[in-house]
């Protein structure tokens, strides 16, 4: 089984950097990249679902893609969102990242008209005969309307090791990590939910977080800390910012108050997203500033 040692610790999910007029912003995915390297994470990860992957096109994920890992020069391992609504195009999609240069890609399961664990089965094992680079196995049923069992979770990393990496984000995510850890002690666990149950995950068995949040390098300090042992130091770092990721994560403007997070912090020329969007509104913006004047983030 090959190690692929790289895949682990945190993982930073960004946003797609517009211009004002909508247009992909390729400088800024260079100093998005970065930004990351900067700020210590072990990868980065592009093109999830907050990287607003439902509204670019195909021509633009290859430039997107070109654009942070020409940025990243091997310095950070990149992670790409391949996730397809057949099983045709996740091929597509992954095999194209591949030929790109990613590291790894990142796959929920796809919609389907009614569960069916041997469907899922199949399209996770195509996937991985088609390349030879790790799948993040995405399990998000808010976002995919797929739930996945432990065993299902299991079997596919049994039958196709390229998939023993695993994207945990089906609520409560503690328990389950802890079941999967259990099942299949060799399953890489990665934690999401923008950070919000991270150090609980930790204590049940996840190996990190593939998550996006504004200020990563708490995050990076937090695993840290508990991978070295300092359990009450990772606790103060965790509940010190809770009130932060808390905030970031709002269902609905969690991208928008991201990519602001990002702009006010110089990764990035512009917070808009890609129409349609909801903006943030003035009383957000003013919580956002004294949230960040009282942890003393500004």
């Amino acid at each position: 089984m090959t190690d692929f040692a790289y895949l682990n610790g945190v993982y930073n999910i960004t946003p797609t950097p517009f211009q004002l007029d909508g247009t992909l912003d390729e400088a800024s995915l260079a100093t998005l990249t970065r930004f990351n390297i900067e700020k210590g994470v072990d990868g980065m990860t592009i093109l999830g679902v907050l990287g607003e992957t439902s509204k670019v096109t195909d021509a633009e994920r290859d430039r997107i893609i070109s654009g942070v890992l020409a940025a990243a020069d091997g310095n950070l391992p990149i992670c790409v969102g391949t996730t397809h609504t057949s099983t045709w195009g996740c091929i597509d999609y992954s095999k194209r990242a591949q030929a790109l240069g990613a590291q790894a890609v990142m796959v929920a399961p796809p919609k389907l008209a009614r569960a069916n664990d041997e469907a899922l089965r199949r399209h996770y094992l195509a996937v991985a005969e088609a390349i030879d680079i790790p799948i993040v196995v995405q399990d998000h049923p808010a976002s995919s309307g797929v739930p996945m069992s432990v065993d299902v979770i299991v079997r596919i990393a049994e039958e196709a090791p390229l998939c023993r990496f695993l994207k945990l984000e089906d609520v409560p995510s503690p328990p389950k990590a802890a079941k999967v850890r259990k099942a299949y002690p060799d399953m890489i666990i990665f934690g999401g939910l923008g950070g919000m149950m991270f150090l609980e995950e930790l204590k049940n068995g996840a190996d990190g977080t593939m998550t996006g949040f504004g200020f990563p390098e708490i995050l990076v300090k937090i695993h840290r800390q508990f991978t070295s042992g300092d359990i009450d130091g990772a606790t103060e770092t965790f509940y010190r910012y809770c009130p932060l990721i808390r905030f970031e994560a709002q269902e609905g403007i969690s991208l928008t108050l991201r990519k602001q997070l990002y702009f006010m912090r110089g990764a990035i020329a512009s917070p808009l997203a890609r129409q349609p969007y909801m903006p943030l509104d003035e009383g957000t913006l003013r919580d956002l500033q004294d949230l960040l004047t009282r942890l003393q983030l500004t």
